[in-house]
Formats: structure tokens, sequence, C-alpha cells
């Protein structure tokens, strides 16, 4: 059964813990430029912290663009070999999350292998801000996700044959009798 290394952001404190035990867990050193994961942290408004993952795709587009074919994706997991590889870093340009990195001390490019199926960033998070999750189970949690948007929504626009209405929801305890 393929699993996911799937990120929420709500949970994320920044703390940047994550980074740290994969740049150890890989390199062995407490460099998180190092790191297969970076947290990426926007503020002063809207304040955001997101850690940056490979999504392991089913189609990785890093494969596409890698002119020699060292990329390929096995058991679930997108993989570099490092043999085949001849440092172009096409797919750091090719990844569409930002999520292959490069470093000047690395000749190869820096990407998310799961940890062989036990990924360290998971099992040092102390928020929970990022788990491994099934495949089959992402759906359901997007589903909610998207439930618990429309819970968060005063109105609505929609448009009815070219003319833009408005649905105005009610606000919990403000209704009027």
């Amino acid at each position: 059964m393929s699993k996911k290394l799937t990120v929420i952001p709500e949970k994320c404190s920044g703390c940047k813990l994550c980074e740290l035990a994969c740049a150890i867990k890989h390199f062995g050193v407490n460099n998180p430029k190092k790191s297969a994961v970076r947290v990426l942290v926007t503020y002063p408004h809207p304040v955001v912290r997101m850690p940056i993952v490979c999504s392991q795709c089913k189609k990785p587009p890093c494969e596409d663009a890698c002119p020699v074919g060292a990329i390929s994706r096995s058991d679930g997991v997108v993989k570099i070999d490092e043999d085949v590889c001849i440092s172009c870093f096409r797919c750091v340009e090719a990844c569409p999350f930002g999520a292959v990195y490069v470093h000047d001390d690395c000749t190869f490019p820096i990407k998310c292998d799961l940890c062989g199926g036990d990924p360290e960033c998971v099992k040092q998070c102390p928020k929970s801000a990022l788990l491994l999750l099934p495949e089959y189970s992402l759906g359901s949690s997007n589903r909610l996700n998207n439930v618990l948007s429309y819970s968060q929504m005063k109105e609505i626009e929609y448009s009815e044959e070219g003319e833009v209405k408005t649905i105005r929801y009610a606000e919990i305890g403000k209704e009027e009798l």
C-alpha cells in the first residue's frame, strides 16, 4: 500500500525540527539547507508556516525533465539514481512544488526518499504537522477540508443566467428573530 507524506499547515509552528532531522539523517550534519523538507514562512500578514515536501507524483515532472533517465518511481517513491545523474538540476526547475533542492556541497539534487518508509521528519515533528498517510485516505482529508472551509464562509457569489448573485449565510448566534 502506497503512502504519502502529508502536510497540515495549520498545525505547523515553524520550528523547523523537520529540516534538522532530515539533514542529520541523510548527511549527518546539523544543516537545514541540506534537508529534503523546507519550512516556508511568510509574514507579517498572513502568517503562513508551510513545510514543502515532495509529493511523490504518480507521473513526476522531474522524471520527464531528466535528460538521462536518472529519476524513476518505485514502490510509491520517486528516486534519483546518483550513478546515472549528471547534476544538470533540470529536476529542480521542473518540480511544480519546489520540493527538489540544491546545495553547493552536494553533487546531486536533494529530494525526499521517505527515509525508506519511516520518515524522520514525521517522527520529530512536535505538532504532528507532517504525517505519513495511506494514499486512499488523502481524499477523505481533502473532503473534510472543503466542508470546513464552507463553514467559515459568510457569503458566496455565483452566476445565474449571466447575473451575479450573492447568498449570505447567517452568523451563528447573531441571527435576528
